[in-house]
């Protein structure tokens, strides 16, 4: 007989962790090597699942079922099978729940169960099994902490888009007289600089540009007659 006593940690809440776990296509998904078959009118299903013992490949056959109980987050799990060539029959079950986990926005996954085995590949089976079930615990975790954090992504908003109109609160509205000011002085002041700049030639008198808001007459008194 084999036990299975695994406790997986999981960054993501409960409820989306369940999510994943309560959901048989999902489940095998995550173990390499398993299919999922065709399902029956008692709410069974049918699945596969090869795993390799050292240099022996055997691929399982069986019969499943799958009880939930939605608000406690638990499940359990049975299955009934026989390698490819009904050398070696199997049994399993076992329980499964998703708890909080020690932080907030976190959760834990606890799997209990038992596989007893009769046939020819029986000892075989059991005396790696404990390698197996590390190994396949290992890579079924990765599986299941990508899947739960992939399916919550979401595109981030475009900060580079500009709200519309009505979307801009009125205070922003206001500020814009501000704004556009600062502006017009930053670019008569940058005149200014490129003018004295071009001025300090050899050969060049000094000239000061005149501000556009004045009309040319005020320029001229300025700036003295041609």
């Amino acid at each position: 007989m084999i036990e299975i006593a695994e406790e997986i940690a999981v960054p993501n809440p409960p409820e989306r962790v369940w999510e994943v776990v309560s959901d048989p296509s999902a489940v095998v998904s995550c173990i390499g090597g398993a299919e999922l078959g065709a399902s029956h009118d008692d709410g069974s299903f049918d699945g596969t699942l090869a795993i390799r013992f050292g240099g022996l490949r055997v691929k399982f056959a069986a019969r499943i079922s799958l009880d939930l109980d939605e608000p406690a987050r638990e499940g359990r799990l049975s299955a009934r099978g026989a390698d490819g060539q009904g050398a070696t029959r199997f049994s399993a079950d076992a329980t499964f729940r998703v708890v909080e986990g020690d932080v907030p926005g976190t959760s834990k996954v606890f799997c209990d169960g038992e596989i007893k085995l009769n046939g020819k590949l029986a000892k075989l089976i059991e005396s790696g099994a404990g390698m197996v079930v590390s190994r396949m615990t290992g890579e079924f975790t990765d599986q299941l902490v990508e899947k739960c954090a992939g399916a919550r992504e979401e595109p981030l908003a475009d900060a580079s888009v500009e709200p519309p109109p009505s979307a801009v609160p009125d205070s922003a509205h206001t500020d814009r007289p501000a704004g556009l000011f600062a502006r017009l002085r930053a670019w008569w002041a940058g005149r200014a600089w490129w003018a004295g700049r071009r001025s300090r030639r050899p050969g060049r008198t000094p000239q000061v540009p005149q501000r556009p808001e004045k009309s040319s007459d005020e320029a001229l008194d300025q700036g003295g007659r041609r």
